[in-house]
């Protein structure tokens, strides 16, 4: 019998032990914080007082979807409770009332199954009420901040006939009565007070189109119809353009400008004015 091959040996080197240490994972902090609340209406209303419901009924159903568990909850507002969830409320309840008053309504740190209702369970927040929050106002203000400086910036390189063109959607006629620093001071004022409609007004390339057409109306070279259906020539009677159904007459005839008739009418008419 063949004699088996002897396997060769491999020296290691003795390798030394590491014991992986593992911190303690901390518990995460609750997203929940202990503190007074404000809540307050949407759209600006402020109502002497306004009552909300306060617990499940045919008529105002209140009700949560639970993830965990696939199911719809019943929610209430009962004072003598610390959960806002009916299954987790045991005993006889004191029901409450939920009113906001002039717009309103803060709940102090020692309601917390008035505030869990409100922030988390009632199905009408975002709908008619919202939560305060400091963090939330102060980022709103400073997009408004960022964007009234854009406005500004903006206004301040426009010319003057481009800014007649933006107020007089504003002001209307009265622009024809001021001269160019009133101009420009009421534009930067309408950037500052309406950024973003300053804004889209800037950056319609038609609004220009639509003052040249208001004006040539209003010093008598074209004439629009009563039922301003009809763009006519003052001098002659004779038709420019009909206004398509629905549309604003100013806006369709600044469309009708940039047409191939329309430039030669444009030419015309710039010569008159």
């Amino acid at each position: 019998m063949a004699k088996q091959a002897k396997a060769k040996q491999v020296e290691v080197a003795p390798q030394e032990v590491v014991t992986k240490v593992t911190a303690p994972v901390k518990p995460s902090k609750s997203e929940w914080e202990i503190k007074d609340r404000v809540y307050y209406l949407k759209g600006n209303k402020s109502p002497l007082t306004l009552t909300i419901p306060g617990r499940h009924t045919r008529k105002h159903p209140l009700l949560y979807f639970d993830l965990k568990t696939g199911k719809q909850k019943e929610i209430r507002y009962a004072t003598n409770q610390d959960s806002p969830l009916v299954d987790e409320q045991k005993g006889e309840v004191t029901m409450g009332h939920i009113r906001f008053h002039n717009g309103t309504l803060t709940v102090k740190k020692e309601q917390q199954n008035l505030q869990k209702l409100l922030s988390i369970y009632h199905p009408l927040k975002g709908k008619i009420y919202e939560e305060f929050s400091a963090k939330e106002e102060a980022v709103d203000q400073l997009e408004v901040l960022d964007l009234q400086i854009d406005a500004m910036n903006a206004a301040r390189s426009i010319d003057v006939d481009q800014a007649e063109a933006i107020l007089r959607v504003e002001l209307g006629s009265k622009v024809n009565e001021m001269s160019s620093k009133e101009l420009k001071r009421d534009l930067m004022l309408f950037a500052r007070s309406n950024p973003a409609l300053f804004i889209n007004l800037a950056n319609d390339e038609n609004v220009q189109l639509r003052n040249f057409a208001i004006r040539a109306q209003e010093v008598g070279i074209i004439s629009l119809s009563q039922d301003q259906r009809t763009f006519t020539w003052v001098s002659t009677g004779r038709k420019l353009m009909n206004v398509p159904f629905d549309e604003n007459p100013y806006s369709a005839f600044a469309a009708f400008l940039k047409t191939d008739e329309g430039v030669e009418i444009y030419k015309s008419i710039d010569k008159k004015l």
